[in-house]
C-alpha cells in the first residue's frame, strides 16, 4: 500500500489532505493550550478559597482553631492548597510535554511537507517541459514534411512542363532535395525528443512521484503516530497526580476522623470555666416578726442598733456601713437592672394598682440578705478592688493583671503571660550567649573585631533580661495568688484592719464567690481562693469624696409613682421633674438624678426631654 503507485494522479488531493493533518494538529495543541489555563485557574481559584478561609493572625478566629473540628477544617484548607498545586503540575506537564513539543512539531513538519511538494511540483515542471519540447519537435517534423512534400510536387510538375528551361528543372530539384533533407533531420530530431519524453515521463511516474508521495505517506503516517502519543502523554499527566491527590483526600479524612466531640466538649469548658461556685439557697425572711427584721426592704439601718436615721438605698448618707452607700454614682453604676422593667400602671392614677408597681425581681439574694452578710462578715480589700475595676472596664481600661476574668480564664491568661515571657528570656539569654562567645572569638583573634564593641550590645541584652525577669516575677506573684500559693495581701494590711476586726469578730466565706455584675456584664469579684483581708469601712470613703458627677444630658417628667424597691433603683412621685444622666440602652431603664441620688426607673414611667447639644458634647 503505496501512496506513490495507488495516488499518482492525486498530487493536489494530498496537498489538500496533508494541511488538514497540519490543522488538526494545532487544533489539538490549541485544546491542550486552554486545558493547561483551565487547570492553572482553577489551581488559582482554589488557593484564593483556601485562603479566603484561613484564620487571620492575632484574631479571634485564630483561637477558635484549638478545636479538633476546627482544625479538620484548617487541614483540608491546607490539603486544598496541595490539591490545587497538583493542578498546577497538570498544567506545567502538558505545556511542557505537549503544548511545547507539539508546536515545535508542527513548524519541522511544515517545513517538511513544504520540501516535498516543493520536489512534487519541480517534478511536475520537469515533464511538463519536456511534453512542451516534444509537441514543438513533432510539429517541426510535420511542417518540414509538408514543405518536402509540396517541393517533390513542384519539382515533378517543372521537370514534366516542356516550357521551363532546364535550369528552372535543376533548381526545383535542388530545393526539393533540401526540403527532403529538412523533413529527415526534423524525424530525427522529433525522434530523439520522443524518446527523451518517454524516458522522462517513465521516470516521473514510476520513480520520482512515488518517491516523493512514499515520503509525504510516512509524513504523514508519523504525524498521526505523534498525535496519538500526545493523547497518551495527556492521560499520563492526570493519572500521575492521582495518587498524590488521593493522598489529599485520604488526608481529608483523616482530619475528619480526628475530630473528637469529647476533647472538644473539654476545651469549651477550660475556655468559658469561671472558677466560681454556683450561688447557695436564698434564706427564708420572716415578715411575721417585725421586730427581727433587721433591714426593711426600701431602707438600711445601722446593724449595731444605735438608732441611727435609716439610709434609702442610693441616698447619701454620714454613715460608713457599706462603701458605696456615700456614692450612690458608684452603686448604681454597678449593680444596675438588667430584668425587663415593669410595665406601666392601667391607670394614671397611682392608686389604680394597689402597692403601686412593683421594680424587676433580682436573680440574687435579696438586698437585706447581702447587707446583714456584709454587716456580720469582714471586709476584704478584693472585694473594693473589684468595685474599682468595676469602673475601669465601664471606662474600657483593661487591667494588666486580667483581674476583670473569673478565676480560671484569669490564671489560663497569666499562665499564657508567664509562657511568653519565659519564652522571650529564654530568647535573650541565647543571643547573650552567642555575643559572649563572639567576644571570645575576638579576644582570641583580635584581627576579626574588637571586643570592646560588644559590651554595648552585651549590657542591652542583660538589661532586657533583667526586665523580662522582673516582669515574669509579677505575672507568677499573681499566678501564685490565683492558685493559692501565695497570700493576697501582707500582715501590715491585716494589721491595719486590727480595729474594724475587734468589731466584727464573725466572718464569713470569700465574697468572690456572689459575683456582682456590672451593667456591660463584666466580672467584678476575683477568684474565691484569695486570702482575706480586712479594713476600716472609712477607708472606703476617701476613695470617692473626689468624684466628678456625670453631666446631665436633659430632664424627664414622671408619669405615675415608682417605689425603687431594689438595688440600683430609685423611687419616683407622679409629676416629678428630674435630671436624665443615661439615656435608655435598650434595656428598659433610664439613669436619673435626683439632687445628689441617682438611679434607674422604668423608661415608660418618664415622658424624656432630651438636651441635644448637652447629649452631644
Amino acid at each position: 500500500m503505496s501512496w506513490g503507485i495507488e495516488l499518482w494522479d492525486q498530487f493536489d488531493n494530498l496537498e489538500k489532505h496533508t494541511q488538514w493533518g497540519i490543522d488538526i494538529l494545532e487544533k489539538y495543541i490549541k485544546f491542550v493550550k486552554e486545558r493547561t489555563e483551565i487547570e492553572l485557574s482553577y489551581a488559582k481559584q482554589l488557593r484564593n478559597l483556601a485562603k479566603k478561609y484561613q484564620p487571620k493572625k492575632n484574631s479571634k478566629e485564630e483561637e477558635e482553631y484549638r478545636y479538633t473540628a476546627c482544625k479538620a477544617f484548617l487541614s483540608t484548607l491546607n490539603e486544598m492548597n496541595d490539591y490545587a498545586g497538583q493542578h498546577e503540575v497538570i498544567s506545567e506537564n502538558m505545556t511542557s510535554h505537549i503544548t511545547v513539543e507539539l508546536a515545535r512539531y508542527v513548524q519541522e513538519l511544515k517545513q517538511e511537507r513544504k520540501s516535498y511538494f516543493h520536489d512534487g511540483r519541480k517534478a511536475q515542471q520537469h515533464i511538463e517541459i519536456c511534453w512542451k519540447q516534444l509537441e514543438s519537435s513533432k510539429r517541426r517534423f510535420e511542417r518540414d514534411c509538408k514543405e518536402a512534400d509540396r517541393a517533390q510536387q513542384y519539382f515533378e510538375k517543372m521537370d514534366a512542363d516542356i516550357n521551363v528551361t532546364k535550369a528552372d528543372v535543376e533548381k526545383a530539384r535542388q530545393q526539393a532535395q533540401v526540403r527532403h533533407q529538412m523533413a529527415e533531420d526534423s524525424r530525427a530530431d522529433y525522434s530523439s525528443i520522443l524518446q527523451k519524453f518517454n524516458h522522462e515521463q517513465h521516470e516521473y511516474y514510476h520513480t520520482h512521484i512515488p518517491n516523493i508521495f512514499q515520503k509525504i505517506q510516512e509524513m504523514e503516517e508519523r504525524r498521526i503516530l505523534r498525535i496519538g502519543e500526545s493523547m497518551k502523554t495527556y492521560a499520563e499527566v492526570d493519572r500521575q497526580v492521582i495518587p498524590i491527590i488521593g493522598k489529599c483526600l485520604d488526608e481529608i479524612v483523616k482530619a475528619a476522623e480526628s475530630i473528637d466531640q469529647k476533647n472538644d466538649s473539654q476545651l469549651v469548658i477550660e475556655a468559658y470555666k469561671s472558677g466560681f461556685e454556683p450561688p447557695g439557697d436564698i434564706e427564708f425572711e420572716d415578715y411575721t416578726q417585725p421586730m427581727k427584721r433587721t433591714v426593711s426592704d426600701n431602707s438600711l439601718s445601722n446593724s449595731r442598733g444605735e438608732g441611727k436615721p435609716e439610709l434609702k438605698f442610693g441616698g447619701k448618707s454620714k454613715g460608713k456601713l457599706w462603701p458605696f452607700i456615700k456614692k450612690n454614682k458608684l452603686m448604681s453604676l454597678l449593680t444596675s437592672p438588667h430584668q425587663p422593667p415593669p410595665p406601666p400602671p392601667a391607670s394614671a392614677l397611682p392608686t389604680a394598682v394597689p402597692n403601686g408597681p412593683q421594680s424587676p425581681k433580682q436573680q440574687k439574694e435579696p438586698l437585706s440578705h447581702r447587707f446583714n452578710e456584709f454587716m456580720t462578715s469582714k471586709p476584704k480589700i478584693h472585694c473594693f478592688r473589684s468595685l474599682k475595676r468595676g469602673l475601669s472596664l465601664k471606662l474600657g481600661a483593661a487591667p494588666e493583671d486580667f483581674s476583670n476574668l473569673p478565676p480560671e480564664q484569669r490564671r489560663k491568661k497569666l499562665q499564657q503571660k508567664v509562657d511568653e515571657l519565659n519564652k522571650e528570656i529564654q530568647k535573650e539569654m541565647d543571643q547573650r550567649d552567642a555575643i559572649t562567645k563572639m567576644k571570645d572569638v575576638y579576644l582570641k583573634n583580635p584581627q576579626m573585631g574588637d571586643p570592646a564593641s560588644l559590651d554595648h550590645k552585651l549590657t542591652e541584652v542583660s538589661q532586657n533580661i533583667e526586665k523580662l525577669r522582673l516582669e515574669a516575677q509579677k505575672f507568677e506573684a499573681w499566678l501564685a495568688e490565683v492558685e493559692g500559693r501565695l497570700p493576697a495581701r501582707g500582715d501590715q494590711a491585716r494589721r491595719q484592719s486590727g480595729m474594724y476586726e475587734a468589731q466584727n469578730p464573725t466572718t464569713v466565706n470569700n465574697c468572690a464567690q456572689d459575683r456582682e455584675s456590672s451593667p456591660d456584664g463584666s466580672y467584678t469579684e476575683e477568684q474565691s481562693q484569695e486570702s482575706e483581708v480586712k479594713v476600716l469601712a472609712t477607708d472606703f470613703d476617701d476613695e470617692f469624696d473626689d468624684e466628678e458627677p456625670l453631666p446631665a444630658i436633659g430632664t424627664c417628667k414622671a408619669l405615675y409613682t415608682f417605689e425603687g424597691q431594689n438595688e440600683g433603683t430609685i423611687s419616683v412621685l407622679e409629676g416629678e421633674t428630674l435630671y436624665v444622666i443615661e439615656e435608655d440602652k435598650g434595656d428598659g431603664w433610664t439613669r436619673i438624678r435626683r439632687n445628689e441620688e441617682e438611679g434607674y426607673v422604668p423608661t415608660s414611667y418618664v415622658e424624656v426631654y432630651l438636651d441635644k447639644n448637652a447629649k452631644d458634647s
